[in-house]
């Protein structure tokens, strides 16, 4: 799958937005990244998930894991091209846990997931909390790389298609400082499509 088709998948779905938002790392930026919408569509996130397992198939992968709540469809859909098990990680009380009954074995060969990367933080918690449990994650992936290549997750990493989307600290936002109000993916705020 090209570059140019998984970035047209989420302009016709109108899951890439215009406007100013807080993304999930805290950063601001004049794009994001709606992945929930553009995986509704399931024949879209089959054919993503079966991109990024083309794309790692060479490697042994015995288990896909992902950080809730934005890498479980895509995550789940890796994981069935590969036809491994799937689990995923999330926050408790600020740090990335295993729950629900998740488990890795020790060695457990194990695939990181994620619908976007803008610093590849969830995905290094993630993978922390995997290695602490014994698994060995092996690489990551992502349909979308906003970070322009810069994101670097301690592991080698593919994504479907690469961006260099502006990410910023609040306090250097240049819509913030002309008072442009900040919204929450989500929110009822106006947005347009780019």
């Amino acid at each position: 799958m090209k570059a140019e088709e998984v970035i047209e998948k989420f302009r016709s779905a109108g899951a890439l937005l215009e406007g100013h938002f807080i993304l999930s790392s805290g950063l601001h930026s004049p794009v994001y990244l709606q992945c929930a919408i553009a995986l509704e569509a399931t024949p879209v996130a089959a054919e993503f998930g079966a991109a990024i397992a083309e794309q790692v198939g060479g490697e042994r992968i015995d288990t896909v894991a992902s950080p809730a709540i934005g890498g479980i469809v895509i995550g789940y859909e890796v994981a069935r091209q590969l036809g491994v098990r799937f689990i995923w990680t999330e926050r408790e009380s600020g740090r990335m846990t295993l729950r629900r009954g998740f488990d890795v074995s020790q060695g457990e060969r194990v695939l990181v997931v994620e619908d976007v990367i803008t610093t590849g933080g969830s995905t290094r918690e993630t993978i922390e909390c995997l290695r602490e449990a014994g698994a060995e994650v092996v690489a990551a992936a992502s349909i979308i790389d906003r970070s322009g290549g810069k994101a670097d997750v301690g592991l080698p990493r593919v994504s479907l298609a690469t961006l260099e989307v502006l990410s910023v600290d609040p306090s250097q936002c240049d819509l913030c400082k002309r008072g442009e109000v900040a919204i929450k993916p989500g929110s009822r705020a106006m947005r347009k499509e780019i």
